[in-house]
């Protein structure tokens, strides 16, 4: 079939846009902002991946799927088989093709991107997976013969759950010990509905299920157990995926005051305990008239376009650089504006104001230029003496990062980590300095992407495998 349609004329086939809810209407719900392609868009789309070239994007994958392979499956109209080729490589293709930076990773290196747009990949990648999850024809993967090893793994977010699908599929019996209510990690509590639905998430989370994986909730390791308690209850590794979740301020006057959170905070009130349903849902989110939220990368878009949901009167995102220098993808920013939300580049808040009830009212902000580079490439910001003003706000979000909560290193004598708290590991293995512990995401970065967090887990699980297997002592299954 592939033959009957030359490179010539594939590379004349324009990218297929993804249908996506009007401005206007999303911006009053929560559902899913892109519907996702038709399959005449799909099979359209499909048929601009070359035949025959050198496929630099499966490099370009950080998890190694086999990108034309799943592509030319669409093409011959075998969906399910695109689904089950993706997950072969990444149990979770429905939640990649959604939220992995696609355009920064395969799409980059894509050989149609040298002369017009990249093939959609993680457009592909959603629709193969959303046609096997509707179509309810899901199977459980292939899995090895039981082999009575058991392997703790910390924290269900995106490290989490690909250590546990990796893992159980080589046979072991895998429990995750997750901190919150509910599996997912930074999947549930971090990323928006409007982005990630959760029906997505619980139906990976299913499958783990099904492949015997066992998931414990409330269960925050450091606290409830120790690692060195999972070893004492028979748990020969741990796999420790806990991401990057301790927030960061800007330690300026007037920040504890009322009306000001985390970016981490605010989007786990509406995401996960639903704050956004307020009295139905028993967790509430104060929001006022005129929000600001400081930063502009992904956590930013997230909390700006969910405070547009939330019916305020106006949501303004300030950023101590320029448009160019925002961290954020693209389509974030452009989805944020298309939703109202207003931007105010080189602006930096240096104090907040209160009320004589210690609610935030007023932010008083600099105006910026950009200096020299510094050491990530960007150019420094720097204060203009003289210029400050006062803008009237009632609701802070800071969104300036994440950093390592210390828990665990201070609850694990031996586990080596750097200043930051980020800890130390083999970036060949994700082997710790401690026998037998193994670390993967943003717990060893301080900071990435779901799809990077993918595949450290992998790197470790392969590891862990390898590290079991060559103990001297067997356990029967």
């Amino acid at each position: 079939m592939s033959g009957e349609i030359s490179n010539k004329d594939r590379m004349q086939i324009p990218i297929q846009d993804m249908p996506e809810q009007e401005p206007a209407v999303r911006v009053r719900n929560f559902t899913e902002v892109p519907t996702g392609y038709p399959e005449v868009y799909a099979l359209t789309e499909s048929k601009r991946c070359l035949d025959g070239c050198k496929a630099p994007c499966i490099k370009g994958c950080p998890v190694g799927i086999d990108i034309p392979a799943f592509i030319k499956k669409i093409e011959e109209r075998d969906f399910i088989g695109a689904a089950r080729s993706l997950k072969k490589y990444n149990l979770l293709p429905a939640i990649c093709g959604r939220v992995c930076p696609q355009q920064d990773q395969c799409e980059l290196v894509c050989v149609v991107a040298k002369k017009g747009a990249s093939v959609a990949i993680g457009r592909l990648e959603r629709f193969a997976a959303d046609y096997e999850r509707m179509s309810g024809l899901i199977e459980i993967p292939e899995m090895a013969p039981p082999t009575g090893r058991k392997i703790a793994i910390v924290g269900s977010g995106p490290a989490g759950l690909t250590g546990a699908s990796e893992l159980a599929r080589l046979g072991h019996k895998v429990t995750i010990f997750e901190a919150l209510h509910r599996p997912g990690g930074v999947l549930v509590y971090g990323i928006p509905r409007f982005r990630l639905p959760i029906d997505v998430i619980d139906t990976e989370i299913e499958m783990l299920k099904k492949m015997g994986v066992e998931i414990i909730c409330n269960a925050v390791i450091g606290k409830t157990l120790t690692v060195d308690d999972l070893f004492a209850e028979g748990y020969e590794a741990v796999l420790i995926g806990t991401g990057a979740g301790l927030p960061y301020f800007m330690n300026i006057p007037g920040e504890n005051l009322c009306g000001i959170y985390s970016a981490n905070e605010f989007l786990t009130r509406v995401n996960l305990m639903r704050a956004d349903l307020f009295p139905e849902s028993l967790t509430p989110v104060f929001l006022g008239k005129r929000v600001a939220i400081i930063g502009a990368g992904d956590t930013a878009m997230d909390a700006a376009r969910t405070s547009a949901r939330l019916k305020p009167e106006k949501v303004t995102v300030y950023y101590r650089r320029s448009r160019e220098e925002a961290p954020c993808l693209p389509r974030e920013m452009e989805h944020a504006e298309q939703e109202g939300v207003g931007f105010k580049f080189l602006t930096n808040p240096v104090r907040f104001i209160g009320d004589d009830n210690y609610f935030v009212n007023g932010m008083q902000c600099i105006k910026m230029e950009l200096g020299e580079p510094d050491a990530s490439g960007r150019r420094s910001p720097k204060p203009i003496p003289g210029s400050e003003f006062i803008e009237e706000i009632d609701t802070v979000v800071m969104a300036l990062g994440f950093g390592v909560n210390p828990i665990i290193k201070e609850t694990t004598p031996g586990l080596e980590t750097n200043k930051k708290g980020i800890i130390i590991v083999d970036p060949a293995t994700g082997k710790t300095s401690r026998e037998g512990v193994y670390a993967a995401g943003d717990i060893i970065t301080g900071g990435a992407t779901v799809i990077k967090a993918m595949g450290q887990a992998k790197v470790a699980s392969k590891a862990i495998h390898e590290y079991i297997l060559s103990k001297s002592t067997r356990v029967t299954a």
